[in-house]
């Protein structure tokens, strides 16, 4: 990430797009930080700070998951986080305003359908009865 200020920038964003909550883009931001150090660690071979669309949603997956427990699916969708593609519109317009590059090949459908919220952040922490009975529905 620049220089940018980042709390001014996210208040510039939400003048324009109120669809997410000011702490949206703060835990993306997080979780981008997150993702990085997880890449870095996996693969030491890499040299570019590109993170894919794909390795983001894991990456945003399993940080939110480690920071916010069972509390996870509630404070996202408070923020007005529902489905993957919400990750990929908060990404771009942090792109719009400078304070995240992309690549030629990049694109806001790269983080469309990734996961369910419900799979992702729901299902974890079911007891496996009633695992048993959301899967039968």
């Amino acid at each position: 990430m620049n220089g940018k200020d980042f709390p001014e920038v996210v208040k510039l964003i939400r003048k324009k797009d109120v669809r997410y909550e000011k702490g949206a883009y703060f835990f993306m931001r997080q979780a981008l930080d997150h993702t990085l150090i997880d890449l870095k660690k996996s693969q030491l071979a890499k040299k570019s700070n590109h993170v894919s669309g794909g390795e983001l949603i894991g990456g945003i997956r399993d940080f939110a998951l480690s920071q916010y427990g069972p509390m996870t699916y509630t404070l996202l969708t408070h923020w007005g986080l529902r489905k993957t593609d919400d990750f990929g519109n908060i990404v771009f317009n942090l792109v719009d305003y400078g304070v995240l590059g992309k690549t030629e090949n990049d694109s806001p459908k790269d983080f469309k359908g990734g996961y369910t919220f419900e799979e992702a952040f729901l299902h974890p922490f079911l007891p496996k009865s009633k695992l048993g009975d959301v899967e039968k529905n």
